[in-house]
């Protein structure tokens, strides 16, 4: 009987496994573009990066199971919104990265979980759904600079907990990666501690300091909002999360800032 279980536990996981890819192989319509060139950080990447970010989240968003909480209707617009801030993530990542996230759970706005008094923007939960603000996860989208995203912050938690633990530590390519990342996040987390407990402003979003968990979801929203300044403060942590994500929003930024400088430029020639 246990070796029945087996074969059916593994048929079913490679049935899943076909299907996702599948999925990741599908284009995504032309009208389902409408929504995510909405996204301000969309324009800014360049035009390879558009077509695979487009094509991984429209996969997302076939793949995962939805369902609107208080009321809330969810429609294409909202699954193509939360589906490419997630997929920003893992853009040059697999996308089997995201294999623990079955449902994403909608509500209007803030929200108050069963267990706590203070109403919350969103959760993620170690093997069960992530939970969102509406509301939150869209002016987050919209708002590509001010170093707060609900999206970025709850799926970086799913990130992390791909071991079965939230401890700041995402799955890394190599051991000796393993104690970098002890060094160097354990000594920004500490630094941001302190700031906190003095009342100090910082550049990363001192909620992070509550735990480690959260300082590595507060570091991936600094990371894609606030790049350029995190990578001239925090030179160290901005080279670990690109070495992880494997993207350099900084550079990025840069050459989209120079695209529109010489943009400007032509214009005033005539």
């Amino acid at each position: 009987m246990r070796w029945i279980g087996f074969r059916v536990a593994m048929g079913l996981a490679w049935l899943r496994r076909l299907f996702s890819e599948k999925h990741v192989e599908e284009p995504a319509p032309a009208a389902w573009g409408h929504a995510i060139e909405a996204l301000p950080f969309y324009g800014a990447l360049g035009a390879d990066e558009r077509t695979k970010l487009r094509t991984l989240a429209y996969a997302f968003s076939r793949e995962k199971s939805w369902e609107g909480c208080g009321g809330l209707e969810v429609t294409d617009a909202m699954r193509v919104t939360i589906s490419a801030q997630a997929c920003l993530l893992i853009l040059n990542l697999s996308h089997r990265f995201y294999r623990r996230v079955e449902s994403i759970l909608l509500y209007p706005s803030a929200y108050r979980a069963p267990d706590h008094d203070v109403p919350r923007a969103g959760e993620a939960w170690v093997r069960g759904p992530v939970v969102l603000a509406w509301d939150e996860a869209y002016e987050g989208g919209r708002d590509p600079d001010d170093g707060r995203n609900t999206v970025f912050h709850e799926f970086a938690h799913k990130l992390d907990m791909l071991d079965d633990f939230a401890d700041g530590t995402p799955p890394l390519a190599a051991r000796e990666h393993y104690e970098r990342w002890e060094r160097i996040v354990g000594r920004e987390y500490e630094n941001l501690v302190d700031r906190a407990q003095r009342g100090k402003a910082a550049l990363l979003d001192t909620y992070g300091a509550t735990n480690p968990a959260e300082f590595f979801a507060v570091a991936t929203e600094c990371f894609f909002e606030k790049p350029r300044a995190m990578r001239d403060r925090h030179g160290e942590l901005y080279e670990l999360l690109r070495a992880f994500y494997a993207q350099d929003p900084a550079r990025r930024e840069l050459e989209g800032a120079s695209v529109l400088r010489h943009r400007g430029r032509r214009r005033g020639r005539f």
